[in-house]
């Protein structure tokens, strides 16, 4: 059995993979105690670990330290010019690596151009080509850091959480409501660039993800976790194929 592991800006995904199927998945907030013998399998039940962190270096080393009872060194993931098929035209010394994984996840699920979206903390809005070039993309605000700078940077304002509503008529209502129709605003403009390739498609995965999914006006695929399915993708997992749903 295999651990992998997105260490993103607020929590930790993890997914256990067997035989190129997971097995399970979950996440752990950074603010809390880990309890990794709660998820884990005993110790010699588990053969390796790997991942990607866009943390540091201070919360990789918080996740080897946790892991260490179960003697198993972490391959740390990075993005490369070219992997599993997929060519980079970014700048892999400027990309983070848990875009280009959710790149590679996203080949994996989908046979056709993709524009990439993981919503989470930030926003990011990437394109995949039909002929398996990622082209580069976009970094935004997630939902929750604009509501956040909204609240901090006005005088009435509030920090709230909204109800969906298509014309708001109460100040926690627009905020929330504007907020998911900026990100669906520049994901849609992103799409753009998937014009006239073959199968286009916007795999959308993070948090905010089924917020932001009912509001797109294209073909959507909602995704749980196209990070970990990324980390598969690298490792060359043998029978990987990843899972989803439309949306």
């Amino acid at each position: 059995m295999k651990l992998l592991l997105d260490i993103g800006n607020s929590r930790l995904k993890w997914g256990l993979l067997s035989a190129g199927r997971w097995v399970a998945q979950g996440a752990l907030d950074h603010d809390r105690p880990w309890d990794f013998d709660a998820i884990l399998p005993p110790v010699g039940q588990l053969a390796s670990a790997a991942g990607v962190n866009v943390a540091g270096d201070r919360m990789a080393a918080r996740v080897e330290q946790a892991l260490a009872p179960w003697q198993v060194a972490i391959q740390w993931i990075r993005p490369a010019s070219e992997c599993a098929g997929v060519r980079n035209a970014y700048d892999p010394t400027q990309l983070g690596a848990d875009r280009w994984a959710a790149v590679l996840g996203a080949s994996r699920r989908h046979d056709g151009a993709a524009l990439v979206v993981t919503a989470g903390t930030a926003t990011t809005i990437d394109v995949l080509t039909d002929a398996h070039v990622f082209e580069g993309g976009l970094i935004i605000p997630g939902v929750e850091l604009m509501k956040r700078a909204l609240a901090g940077n006005t005088a009435q304002l509030p920090l709230a959480d909204g109800v969906p509503a298509d014309v708001p008529t109460r100040t926690v209502d627009a905020i929330h409501m504007g907020c998911l129709h900026a990100q669906a605003g520049a994901i849609e403009r992103m799409y753009r660039h998937l014009a006239g390739q073959r199968a286009p498609m916007c795999l959308i995965n993070g948090g905010a993800g089924p917020l932001i999914a009912p509001l797109l006006d294209m073909p959507v695929m909602l995704v749980e976790n196209l990070v970990l399915d990324g980390v598969a993708v690298a490792l060359n997992e043998p029978g990987f194929r990843g899972r989803g749903a439309d949306a």
